[in-house]
């Protein structure tokens, strides 16, 4: 067989280990292991599973270098570890997030027939769980990512945030550390601000942030912040949807304010970078009309929006892209 060919058949192939992962990481038997090595035996017992079906899964793993077999007992390698709950760097949130992207994934080729998924069922509509589920997912997405764009931005000149969106924190905090005089508003729904409160309380950033209530797509946003940072919320929406939320942004924000927009930030020719091109069909199985954008397309809009001074801040290929507008001070009452 043709090299071109056998890699075209990994690629194709490549499911079956994600699915493995994805099935200990529902059973989350990498957690109880941790804990607690274990035979194929005591853990078919334990979690009710059928003893041959649970070895080959257990040995799979193995193979998979993600658990390790010794005397008949199974515990995780450190490539493994970080599936466990109880790993300071935990992944399991993401995996768990990754669990629902596999049911929407599979209606892919209806969505591509129809343009849009007719099963989809959004994370707002999944209760609250599952939305709590998601917001840890992100946190894990964020966690290093937020440090390391907090440090490639210069925040030095702003005064107070305004994380649209903000779930858990996670970039608001990063901002926050970067930047010792900035306070900051985390608006998001009143469903989640107690996520970002406890996570203020452990980080000792609490007496910093207002938590505001209220939905981006319906409600004003809070006014008197002189940034205003959308996080991985405008792949979610349609460009009319875009353009609305960039006009609120606008009528909140201070003079002289600054948009800043993290996402993946395509390439004219949008097939770059590659996980963004990836990432539009997520959009297209999870959402009504969201997509990944090109940066004429957010200037574009931006402007239309009032924005002017729309720059590219940073290209990068793992959501990290940064567009940055400024609202001019003639425009301030637009």
């Amino acid at each position: 067989m043709e090299p071109s060919s056998v890699a075209a058949l990994e690629d194709a192939r490549a499911f079956t280990r994600s699915r493995v992962i994805l099935t200990a990481g529902e059973l989350d038997l990498f957690t109880f292991l941790g804990d607690n090595p274990s035979t194929a035996q005591e853990i078919a017992d334990i979690f009710e599973l059928d003893l041959r079906a649970a070895t080959r899964l257990l040995d799979a793993l193995v193979a998979l270098e993600l658990l390790r077999k010794h005397d008949s007992r199974y515990s995780p390698t450190p490539k493994g570890a970080p599936l466990s709950a109880h790993h300071p760097e935990t992944v399991l949130p993401m995996v768990q997030h990754l669990l629902h992207l596999w049911d929407s994934w599979s209606h892919l080729t209806e969505s591509v027939r129809r343009g849009v998924n007719p099963y989809r069922k959004p994370i707002s509509e999944s209760g609250t769980d599952n939305q709590k589920a998601f917001i840890r997912a992100m946190h894990v997405a964020g966690r290093d990512l937020s440090r390391e764009i907090a440090r490639s931005y210069d925040l030095s000149p702003f005064r107070k945030l305004l994380d649209v969106g903000g779930a858990s924190g996670t970039y608001t905090i990063a901002f926050l550390r970067e930047n010792p005089s900035m306070r900051a508003v985390i608006f998001d729904l009143e469903s989640v601000l107690p996520l970002a409160e406890e996570r203020l309380q452990q980080e000792g950033l609490r007496d910093r942030v207002e938590l505001a209530a209220g939905d981006f797509y319906r409600d004003p946003l809070p006014r008197g912040c002189d940034l205003v940072l959308l996080s991985a919320i405008i792949h979610q929406n349609s460009p009319e949807e875009n353009f609305e939320l960039y006009r609120k942004v606008f009528e909140a924000m201070e003079p002289e304010g600054t948009i800043l927009i993290r996402d993946h930030i395509m390439e004219q020719d949008r097939s770059r970078p590659p996980a963004g091109a990836l990432f539009a069909l997520n959009m297209l199985v999870n959402t009504a009309g969201g997509d990944t954008y090109t940066f004429r397309e957010i200037k574009e809009s931006l402007e239309r929006a009032g924005f002017t001074k729309v720059r590219l801040a940073r290209s990068g290929e793992r959501m990290d892209g940064l567009v940055e507008a400024r609202k001019p001070v003639d425009r301030a009452a637009a």
